[in-house]
């Protein structure tokens, strides 16, 4: 028998199960489990989503398995969880699992991320994994005046933040589940290609290379935009769940707990099978995490505007020519330099790019003025975690570029 752990990876591949699978499998180094499956709807041979460079060679690793899982289906979650002949069974069950598209509507989201959780969360606790950490990205509304600990009740964003939030109050209610959950501030670091921070990037490349200043939509302000590391991520949730298998759930609750407080359409949730009821306390081990920069928006575009030779100053939305129209109206013109000087810079590559995975457009969901604001005190002093990554800089931004130019999906000019 080993003493290392083995492990499931359930979703994630396109946010942030690649970096966790590099981290507890390494290219060089002792692995951190015994074995590793990854499973997730995406094919891999061929692949059906972005990879990067590292992953593949991550999988032909002997002891990492990829399976390709529609986990919509409850019926085919059972036979991820059975260890190969002569193998002990899975312990450390890590849920990356949901749907990020903002666009998406209730129905959807309760069937990509409500339903698909419940699924792998009721499995895992038939079978008493020892450590079950459930991934909960930042789509809150937190406010401007300054960070939030895991006590304060902050407003989910949108629909994915209803059903993303709603998932926590369904898992936290699942009886015998060694839960706990991760909440993490903007992620970004190498080969990650979704969410606010590399798009910034992207975009900030365009005007680096035009030698003229970004502009932002909103006025100055707190207006926080606290960032981590996908590193850290990796290692925080290898962390937390080293914690929770070493007391359980029930002194977990006790020294971690936080109530997950209700925030959904009461007459919506009656038609939701598994949701817990609004009246519910539901309590669950709850950490955030975050770096130590503590970036305001404006601090965080200087220090990627800085790196690429320009600066960062605002246009004054309220004031300008679009603020006769709605947001939502005008996200083709103000996309319209930053993504043909892109295209032109993908064109005059040398070497080519070969794969045109990242962009400089902005969506209206990146558009969009976000507040994101977390302590992570409670991290560090419970389980003892230490920042990899404590800072957001021009070498960690470098590392990022320079590994996407290697791979060929970033424009060298």
């Amino acid at each position: 028998m080993s003493t290392k752990p083995n492990a499931i990876i359930f979703g994630g591949l396109n946010t942030c199960s690649r970096a966790l699978a590099a981290f507890l499998v390494p290219l060089e180094g002792e692995p951190l489990v015994a074995n590793l499956r990854i499973v997730d709807k995406y094919t891999v041979q061929p692949p059906t989503t972005y990879l990067g460079s590292e992953f593949p060679r991550i999988l032909e690793k002997p002891n990492v398995e990829y399976r390709q899982v529609n986990l919509c289906l409850p019926e085919a979650v059972p036979a991820c969880f059975d260890p190969a002949e002569g193998q002990e069974p899975y312990s450390y069950v890590f849920d990356l699992t949901g749907d990020i598209n903002w666009e998406r509507n209730h129905q959807i989201q309760i069937a990509n991320t409500f339903n698909v959780a419940r699924h792998v969360g009721l499995e895992a606790a038939r079978r008493r994994v020892k450590a079950y950490v459930r991934l909960q990205h930042p789509f809150y509304e937190c406010k401007e005046k300054g960070p939030a600990d895991e006590k304060e009740d902050i407003k989910p964003d949108g629909t994915i933040g209803t059903w993303w939030h709603e998932t926590l109050r369904m898992l936290a209610s699942i009886e015998d589940l060694n839960l706990v959950i991760l909440r993490t501030a903007m992620v970004y670091g190498p080969y990650v290609d979704g969410g606010n921070i590399i798009r910034l990037i992207a975009v900030a490349a365009t005007y680096g290379y035009l030698h003229k200043p970004m502009k932002g939509l909103w006025s100055p302000g707190k207006y926080p935009s606290h960032t981590v590391h996908i590193e850290d991520i990796a290692g925080a949730m290898f962390a937390v769940a080293n914690w929770i298998a070493g007391i359980g759930r029930k002194e977990a609750d006790s020294v971690a707990g936080e109530e997950i407080v209700f925030h959904n359409d009461k007459a919506q949730l009656e038609a939701v099978e598994g949701a817990a009821p609004p009246e519910k306390r539901c309590v669950a081990p709850l950490f955030n995490l975050e770096d130590d920069s503590n970036v305001t928006m404006v601090e965080l575009c200087n220090i990627i505007t800085s790196y690429f030779g320009t600066t960062f100053e605002f246009v004054g939305f309220v004031k300008d020519t679009f603020a006769k129209f709605k947001l939502e109206d005008v996200v083709e013109d103000i996309n319209g330099e930053h993504v043909a000087t892109w295209t032109e810079m993908i064109m005059k590559s040398d070497p080519p790019v070969t794969n045109l995975t990242y962009t400089a457009y902005m969506d209206l969901f990146h558009l969009k003025k976000h507040s994101t604001a977390f302590t992570a005190d409670k991290i560090k002093r419970v389980v003892g975690y230490k920042l990899r990554r404590p800072q957001i800089n021009h070498e960690t931004i470098k590392e990022i570029i320079d590994g996407l130019k290697a791979e060929g999906t970033w424009p060298n000019v």
